[in-house]
């Protein structure tokens, strides 16, 4: 799978999570150079607590686009640091 946003692949990976219809990518398949920490965060029932990234690419800002679980519930445990997409960033298959 690849997440692309702005023309620019943002992670890729043959191993990816899948909760809820969202590909969680494993940390080491994300291409840091593109994401910025944010101060946002949502809360869902059975994962735990969200953090979020916005993404920098070519000049443009996609606030909140990405959104790891750094410490989930023990139903999540799978997708602990794994990073999903929204937001206009495209995720495909490779």
């Amino acid at each position: 799978m690849k997440a692309i946003w702005n023309n620019t692949v943002l992670a890729e990976s043959g191993d990816t999570e899948v909760v809820e219809g969202n590909h969680y990518f494993p940390p080491e398949s994300i291409d840091k150079d593109f994401f910025e920490a944010s101060d946002h965060t949502s809360v869902c029932p059975w994962k735990g607590t969200a953090s979020y990234f916005s993404l920098v690419v070519n000049g443009e800002r996609n606030e909140n686009a990405a959104w790891t679980y750094p410490n989930p519930k023990d139903a999540a445990s799978e997708i602990k640091d794994h990073v999903a997409f929204w937001n206009g960033v495209e995720v495909v298959e490779d």
